[in-house]
């Protein structure tokens, strides 16, 4: 967090953005050195009040110097008392605010001064961030960009334009991506929903001369062969930077058996205007030198349609869940693979995503829990500990959605209005017969739940749907449906495609969840540093840095 003031600076964590309900440190350093720092609490917009419960904010050391100020503390993660927030795996709201000079210390509790317009607030991952490099790191370095060319987009509000690229020639042998940059126009920010980079299969062959771009579905035959594995992705809110692990890279170049990419773009365009361009793209950074292991992708969760997701309006917390099998992992290298990073994925209605990783019918921990998701900031996820997979490994992804504001179920699809179930985890070292493990609900299932003989299209469906009267008896009919209904899963990689039923979910031994409200000897404290350091550009911003350690 850099601010330049000598007087007080104070974070929180806000369950809605705002003053009311938030949890604030507030720490200051006196004219001699000595620092201050406070636990407080906001009951609604006005001064908060001191924290008589817990003292959670800890201030361990801090310095004012030449008009800047540092001071580090720690908090714990998870609180037990109503003056305190914890801080959830996923994102979280961040508020911050400060003041220009010291509380009056001839105040029993030096009591703060109001802060004016010098505040803000910001969603981050805090349990999971790594702040993303600079683009100076990798200045000097060999790159190359797959972009758009001045697109014009359609009147309509969901676009998906997809465009194929070769890799130059300039790289004649095998080489590693060590970084990518996300490169979306100024003036696209408001419409460019998500981005992802596919990869072409080794057999792919196409015209160099005129490589195929357009409108996704309109030439679905031609892009047929660059839909089944990520090379990277990124959506709104997310970083713009990325760097790969130090012991792996993302394989490129004219003798690696994949020699085409397909860059897909979102755009979201709610009022329908007739005038937008852009040409968003990536650009990748090639390492001087081979890492030890390839970068791969593997994608959990739901199939992005109606036989995946139908999901009823008026519902406060409803839950999809997904089922990988063991037989997805089968070819996993004896040694395993490593599992680095997390990319959560629904659209407006998600509120939770989590996967667990399943060990002889036993959860083991999760892969990652987006306890706290917002489709608006969709954070790559850096996991804190690399985390070991192996053959036999199952996996359950779940995602809940609030629905609170829809008036009719909401099915999945690719238009952001649709939904969507999946979490995209890198690992190392890539496999090339497993990208993709989703799963949906049996036609059987839909057979017997429609009461019929067979679906006949997608609109007849959605009338169905449509028809039905939406209490909340429906709904809580419609979960045991949705948690009892037989299964399809595809697992899907190189030339691998095959389909396994499931007459039903698959029982567990789930998690033993603990808090430190309830295991007396044993407290997760994160430890957050606020450092106010002087910018050339800017008289303010902020960063928040930290580090999570087991007491």
């Amino acid at each position: 967090m850099h601010v330049k003031t000598t007087g007080w600076i104070g974070l929180g964590i806000s369950p809605a953005g705002g003053m009311t309900g938030a949890d604030i440190g507030v720490g200051w350093i006196d004219n001699v050195g000595t620092l201050y720092f406070q636990d407080r609490y906001a009951f609604n917009f006005s001064k908060p009040v001191i924290d008589n419960t817990t003292m959670d904010w800890i201030g361990l050391q801090g310095r004012e110097e030449n008009g800047w100020t540092a001071i580090q503390f720690k908090r714990l993660l998870e609180i037990c008392d109503y003056m305190d927030l914890s801080i959830k795996s996923g994102t979280n709201i961040v508020i911050f605010a400060y003041g220009i000079s010291d509380p009056d210390q001839h105040q029993s509790i030096g009591d703060i001064s109001y802060h004016d317009t010098r505040r803000g607030t910001r969603m981050i991952p805090l349990r999971s961030y790594s702040d993303p490099p600079s683009e100076n790191k990798f200045h000097g370095l060999d790159s190359f960009d797959f972009r758009l060319n001045n697109y014009l987009l359609p009147s309509t509000d969901t676009t998906y334009y997809c465009k194929v690229f070769k890799v130059p020639p300039r790289f004649p042998t095998k080489r590693h991506v060590i970084g990518y940059q996300i490169l979306v126009n100024p003036s696209s920010k408001d419409i460019v929903h998500h981005m992802t980079t596919y990869e072409c299969r080794a057999d792919a062959k196409f015209d160099d001369s005129k490589l195929p771009e357009g409108v996704c579905d309109d030439h679905i035959q031609q892009f047929d062969p660059c839909l089944s594995n990520m090379a990277n992705g990124w959506a709104v809110g997310g970083e713009h930077i990325v760097e790969y692990p130090q012991e792996a890279g993302y394989p490129i170049g004219s003798d690696y058996p994949v020699k085409y990419y397909m860059i897909q773009i979102h755009f979201d365009n709610p009022h329908l205007e007739s005038d937008r361009r852009d040409s968003s793209g990536i650009r990748f950074y090639v390492g001087e030198e081979l890492r030890q292991c390839d970068i791969g992708y593997l994608t959990l969760g739901t199939e992005s349609n109606p036989s995946g997701i139908v999901i009823p309006p008026k519902a406060s917390e409803f839950a999809i869940d997904a089922f990988c099998t063991p037989k997805a992992t089968e070819k996993i290298p004896e040694s395993g693979i490593t599992v680095v990073s997390a990319f959560p994925h629904t659209h407006l209605l998600g509120k939770s995503v989590w996967t667990k990783l399943i060990r002889k019918d036993t959860a083991v921990q999760y892969l990652f829990n987006a306890e706290s998701y917002n489709f608006n900031y969709q954070f790559l996820n850096n996991l804190p500990k690399p985390i070991k997979l192996y053959r036999g490994d199952a996996f359950v992804t779940q995602c809940v959605y609030n629905t609170m504001n829809r008036k009719d179920a909401s099915l999945g699809g690719q238009k952001t209005i649709d939904e969507m179930c999946l979490q995209t985890f890198a690992y190392y070292p890539r496999m090339n017969d497993l990208f993709v493990c989703v799963s949906s609900l049996s036609p059987t299932a839909w057979l017997t739940m429609t009461n019929s003989s067979s679906l006949a299209n997608i609109e007849t469906f959605k009338q169905w749907l449509n028809s039905i009267q939406w209490t909340p008896e429906v709904v809580a009919k419609w979960q045991q449906f949705y948690k009892n209904s037989s299964r399809l899963v595809h697992i899907i990689g190189g030339q691998t495609f095959e389909t396994i039923s499931l007459d039903i979910l698959p029982t567990y031994q789930d998690l033993i969840t603990t808090t430190s409200c309830n295991t007396a000897n044993h407290r997760t404290e994160t430890f957050i540093f606020l450092s106010f350091i002087p910018l050339l550009m800017s008289t303010w911003c902020y960063l928040v840095e930290f580090l999570n350690t087991i007491i």
